[in-house]
């Protein structure tokens, strides 16, 4: 995907630390593999369930049309960090103007901060589902326990603990064992895209690939490509140091593309649930993660529920720290502070404070009279809006010699990035009609 010279080092050359040619894939796995999986957070889980409930299969397609996309996307973030050595705000505040980078990371932080809470209150409401109590009570233990995992952490712990929660994931491939399956109507939904001109339906589409396409996934894993840099002896960027580029260019795509294959097969998998059971029984109508399982119960029983409610709070524990990480890491950047969970919080001060606010924010607003649904709807278009503009920055500087050096992408890799640049900004537009509209 890059042009290099002929006479470059064989692998048996390269320095040892650098990515292997055949290396464990658990090993392997990480930056992309967290990244997809805090991508089915419980925002979207109510995002698929909805989609599910209203139109059964036929919005399936989505998912398959939205993998390559997603993928290349999230390839281009990851070959950033790991080229320049720099996050995507790092890079922004370095080539751009000032005013575009603080523009890109308040609205970064604004929607973080707001899908956090929406998170957190669906965490809390799955928690009482369960075992009773009061929501408010669980939603400040989880506010409170994600931050201080967060800062106080090792960094290789907090990574493999990460890993460990995407196994929630599981949980809903085992609900989809459980129901029953209309596996040709699924197959033709998958295969054959079925578009309605419908306001509800387009409202769909949009709100799914304003999902699976985030603006604070491509922060994230761009960063966290810099902190393995970091923790890694013998990396080196890219643009430093070319002849660790094949491995490490294998790896990433490796990674993201089993990253987002997990993400949008778990995507599926609650779409599919939601539509065999909620769709068969006519309810139609679904408005929050924890709501899609208190409806699993009386049409698929107490287990499929008790599953659904473990995914619900397993994935908001993975996606609330890489959304205020996210924040910090944008924040942090653009404001030339020492950032990353590598290092001590007495080193990077302001970063662990700005993952402590941004989570405690995001408690907070389920203290007040915001109705988290319509919050969560804001917060998707502010991510729909900005992802745009900082799609087409990104595009830019993984092609920008200046930037990347000699290792910037080419051939597939860009067709596919502008590719989603352009159905993002589509779902952009479509998400300001319906507003208006609406």
């Amino acid at each position: 995907m890059t042009e290099r010279d002929d006479d470059h080092k064989t692998r048996a050359e390269r320095s040892p630390a650098g990515e292997s040619s055949k290396p464990r894939i658990l090993s392997v796995l990480g930056p992309g593999l967290i990244t997809g999986a805090s991508d089915d957070d419980p925002s979207g889980i109510a995002t698929y369930s909805q989609v599910g409930a209203q139109f059964a299969y036929s919005a399936s397609w989505t998912l398959i049309f939205s993998y390559p996309l997603m993928s290349a996307i999230q390839m281009i973030s990851a070959r950033l960090g790991r080229t320049t050595g720099r996050g995507i705000a790092g890079n922004l505040r370095k080539y751009y103007p000032n005013w575009l980078v603080y523009s890109a990371v308040l609205l970064l932080i604004v929607a973080n901060v707001i899908n956090i809470g929406a998170d957190i209150g669906a965490m809390g409401d799955a928690i009482k589902l369960i075992v009773g109590g009061p929501t408010l009570i669980y939603i400040i233990i989880l506010g409170i326990g994600c931050a201080v995992a967060q800062v106080f952490l090792q960094y290789k712990q907090y990574v493999r603990l990460l890993k460990w929660l995407s196994l929630a994931l599981l949980a809903y491939v085992a609900t989809l064992l459980i129901v029953k399956i209309d596996w040709a109507t699924l197959a033709s939904g998958l295969f054959i895209p079925h578009i309605e001109f419908t306001a509800d339906y387009l409202t769909a589409v949009v709100a799914i690939f304003g999902t699976t396409i985030s603006p604070y996934l491509f922060f994230w894993q761009a960063s966290q490509e810099v902190e393995d840099l970091k923790e890694k002896p013998g990396r080196e960027p890219l643009k430093d140091c070319p002849e660790q580029a094949e491995d490490a260019e294998q790896r990433i795509e490796l990674d993201t593309l089993v990253g987002m294959g997990v993400s949008n097969f778990i995507a599926l998998s609650i779409m599919v649930t939601a539509a065999a059971t909620l769709n068969t029984h006519h309810i139609t109508n679904i408005e929050s993660s924890a709501q899609a399982a208190e409806a699993l119960e009386p049409v698929a029983g107490k287990f499929a529920e008790l599953l659904f409610v473990v995914g619900i709070v397993g994935t908001g524990l993975l996606a609330v720290p890489v959304l205020a990480g996210s924040a910090a890491y944008g924040l942090g950047e653009a404001l030339r502070w020492p950032t990353g969970l590598a290092r001590k919080p007495k080193d990077a001060k302001a970063f662990y404070g700005t993952i402590a606010i941004a989570t405690m924010l995001g408690v907070a607003l389920n203290f007040t009279p915001i109705n988290p649904i319509q919050a969560l709807f804001w917060s998707a278009v502010v991510n729909g809006v900005v992802a745009v503009p900082i799609m087409v920055i990104m595009m830019l500087m993984s092609t920008n010699k200046k930037i990347m050096g000699e290792e910037t992408i080419g051939g597939w890799l860009i067709g596919l990035g502008w590719l989603s640049t352009a159905v993002m900004a589509l779902c952009a537009i479509g998400m300001g009609v319906s507003v208006f509209l609406g």
